[in-house]
């Protein structure tokens, strides 16, 4: 990977942000790329998590099994998007799953090399600190507008970020309707209704 992309790729990621070029430089050497096609898995739950995770194009949905066996998904990743932020500070594994819903290009970075650089440079440091506060806060706001907008909207959205991700305006869907629809919390009866009258309205 061009040290050009790398640099890139972190830039989008808001715990990197406001850093020096040197810092920027610095974490860009740790950054390694995959390239993911639509279907494929990124990591499983129970697998060891050793690293971060950022999708620099595409989507990814992140899911978990419950009880009963069905899939809930948890959340998207956008472009920019992260996740596992938790395992550059200790041992674990994988509580989700994460699959690509498209063609996705997404970057690593390894928990021991992130270490090593975190006690190299203390002001990344404290931007991690207040990205994952501000993460805390973005996941409450996320909450609350679930609970408060109209299933209308709640689509709307999805489908602007949707588009935004896939870089077209016009995309099959990358989620079941049903998927979709417990993602939303509405029924697939109702998601299919909604589409047919954004339709209708274009």
């Amino acid at each position: 990977m061009h040290i050009h992309d790398a640099e890139a790729c972190v830039r989008l990621v808001p715990i990197f942000q406001n850093l020096n070029q040197a810092a920027i430089t610095a974490v860009a050497g740790l950054v390694h790329e995959r390239h993911v096609h639509a279907g494929d898995t990124l990591f499983l739950a129970g697998t060891d998590a050793d690293a971060l995770y950022i999708v620099a194009h595409g989507q990814v949905k992140v899911t978990q099994d419950t009880v009963s066996g069905r899939e809930q998904m948890l959340r998207l990743l956008q472009a920019g998007d992260f996740d596992g932020e938790a395992v550059l500070f200790t041992q674990t594994e994988h509580n989700n799953n994460a699959v690509a819903l498209t063609d996705s290009q997404v970057c690593t970075i390894s928990r021991g090399d992130f270490q090593k650089l975190l006690h190299a440079t203390p002001e990344l440091a404290l931007n991690v600190l207040n990205a994952l506060g501000q993460r805390v806060v973005a996941l409450e706001n996320q909450a609350t507008a679930a609970s408060t907008a109209s299933v209308a909207e709640r689509l709307a959205n999805y489908l602007l970020e949707t588009s935004a991700a896939m870089g077209n305006a016009k995309f099959d869907l990358p989620l079941r309707k049903k998927d979709l629809a417990l993602y939303l919390g509405t029924s697939p009866e109702t998601i299919s209704r909604r589409l047919t009258t954004f339709a209708d309205e274009a």
